[in-house]
């Protein structure tokens, strides 16, 4: 396998939020803790960024390729990217700013789900305390918010399987990956279930699926990211040139590049491209972005 690109050294504190625009053959992600999207021109090999008023935890593409769904910590909003234009969702989130969401994706039904946890980010930005416990997964339909699990840590991973009949959520504070048998006409989540878990380097943060169905795991403070087969066995280690590895997405025309994003926080001395979006060259294609139903 190729060796790891740096595609935009743009420092993030705590990048996060990767989706790949097939239409713009562009990459969107964030940066929490500087309340910031970033968009990567492919074909330009340029790099633009948004500013928001708190922090950006999420994006989702939408049915309208005009608006893009953006969890910011306290809501929900959709964003016109072309004319930064932004109007509100309906959804906030209870508790705010005691706890805020953290990573979000849609289903292949086109409904979003959305985790949440302990507020550790200041309003200024700054780093806080997470804590065990918090944290609920939220499935947004429409209008309607139903909580699918609660007494989370910090919520990460969102990814479901080809044949959408598994979804896999992670709990970072517990270090571990869990699975669920989803029902793709319902959205319906049962069954859960450990499915990698105590593994030694990092902490799962968030992931992506290939067409086989491998779990493709960023792990913060882990310096890597770890293949794991739907059997749950390690099929591969990718290093990685920073130590707290985000999330990451399948891009590219053909869905054979994995962009990934990092974070420059309670990184290691010598890292200068911490914070970076990298991408990596592929043999096996990723899964199109699901998008939300409008």
């Amino acid at each position: 396998m190729s060796e790891v690109t740096c595609v935009a050294p743009v420092g993030d504190r705590v990048g996060e939020g990767a989706v790949w625009s097939e239409a713009e053959q562009a990459i969107y992600w964030t940066d929490i803790n500087r309340f910031l999207i970033h968009r990567h021109d492919v074909a330009s090999d340029s790099t633009r960024s948004f500013l928001f008023d708190e922090p950006v935890v999420a994006l989702a593409l939408t049915s309208d390729p005009r608006t893009m769904l953006v969890a910011l910590g306290s809501r929900l909003i959709y964003w016109t990217p072309t004319t930064d234009a932004r109007r509100d969702h309906g959804f906030a989130l209870e508790g705010s700013p005691e706890v805020r969401l953290n990573d979000g994706r849609p289903d292949p039904r086109g409904d979003f789900w959305v985790g949440s946890m302990k507020n550790n980010v200041l309003p200024d930005g700054e780093m806080g305390e997470a804590g065990p416990g918090l944290g609920k997964l939220f499935r947004i339909r429409g209008g309607e918010a139903k909580v699918m699990a609660d007494g989370i840590g910090i919520s990460n991973t969102l990814c479901w399987s080809p044949d959408k009949t598994r979804f896999y959520f992670a709990d970072t504070l517990d270090n571990v990956i869990r699975v669920y048998d989803c029902d793709a006409d319902t959205g319906e989540i049962t069954n859960g279930r450990t499915f990698f878990a105590g593994d030694e380097r990092g902490l799962p943060d968030g992931s992506a699926i290939d067409s086989e169905g491998c779990l493709w795991n960023c792990r913060f403070g882990g310096g890597c990211i770890i293949r794991i087969r739907p059997d749950g066995a390690i099929d591969r280690i990718i290093e990685m040139p920073a130590h707290n590895v985000t999330t990451c997405t399948f891009g590219g025309p053909d869905l054979r590049t994995l962009y990934i994003t990092t974070a420059s926080i309670l990184g290691q001395p010598g890292q200068r491209l911490a914070g970076s979006l990298f991408s990596l060259p592929v043999t096996v294609p990723g899964m199109p972005e699901n998008k939300v139903a409008l």
